[in-house]
């Protein structure tokens, strides 16, 4: 793809949702964690408003609006079972390492996910290899999604202007963090947890220019970007 044709210089993806169909599966344990210290809250509830965000903007939500302070120890434990999870049953999105090999832009990771799993997620689905040391995590910044910080720092860490950038997001937190970044953004909506809204409705009112499902489509995404 020639980048001339699409004033683009960067291609940054999210991981959770976007390159690997996790959240599904990170949600489904976050729920039970969460149930079992006293917060009233379901699936759904849990889906629509913590996908994409960091566990600290998480647990402070909790606490403000569930009046639940969760024990020493919580967030290690919720990790450390959705690690689990993982090892038995995530996997790559279909047709996803096809897709960001032959993007012909410097590609990189942009994620919520705290280092040690984001890697795990990236190296158990094989596409760590894609984006080697360009993997960016919101612990490296002060504030994690829905602020643009991380995208910044992605972009400056790659040497790329943020009006050069393109994010592929999943989540409403991360199309809004890529647009405050002064990014173009496009939304993906092709992972599990999306079932409740295939058009990408959300994404689409957050900023995001397009959406697609299929990373058989990605091209034509960044050609149009």
């Amino acid at each position: 793809m020639d980048a001339r044709a699409t004033n683009l210089g960067l291609v940054i993806f999210d991981c959770d949702g976007v390159l690997v169909d996790s959240e599904p599966l990170s949600l489904a344990c976050l729920t039970a964690g969460l149930n079992r210290i006293g917060a009233d809250i379901d699936f759904a509830t849990v889906r629509a408003r913590f996908t994409g965000t960091a566990m600290p903007s998480i647990m402070a939500h909790v606490a403000r609006d569930y009046g639940v302070t969760a024990p020493d120890g919580f967030v290690e434990a919720v990790k450390a079972e959705t690690l689990a999870l993982f090892d038995a049953d995530l996997r790559a999105m279909r047709g996803v390492a096809e897709a960001v090999a032959a993007v012909g832009l410097p590609v990189c990771v942009a994620s919520s996910s705290d280092p040690v799993r984001l890697r795990h997620s990236l190296t158990l689905t094989g596409l760590l290899p894609l984006f080697g040391d360009h993997v960016f995590s919101s612990a490296q910044v002060a504030r994690g999604k829905p602020f643009p910080d991380l995208f910044l720092f992605a972009a400056e860490r790659m040497g790329v202007a943020p009006a050069a950038c393109l994010v592929i997001e999943d989540s409403v937190p991360g199309v809004t963090a890529a647009r405050s970044a002064g990014m173009r953004v496009a939304g993906f909506t092709g992972g599990g947890h999306w079932g409740h809204d295939p058009a990408g409705t959300g994404l689409a009112e957050a900023g995001a220019a397009r959406i697609f499902s299929d990373f058989s489509d990605l091209a034509a995404v960044i050609a149009a970007a």
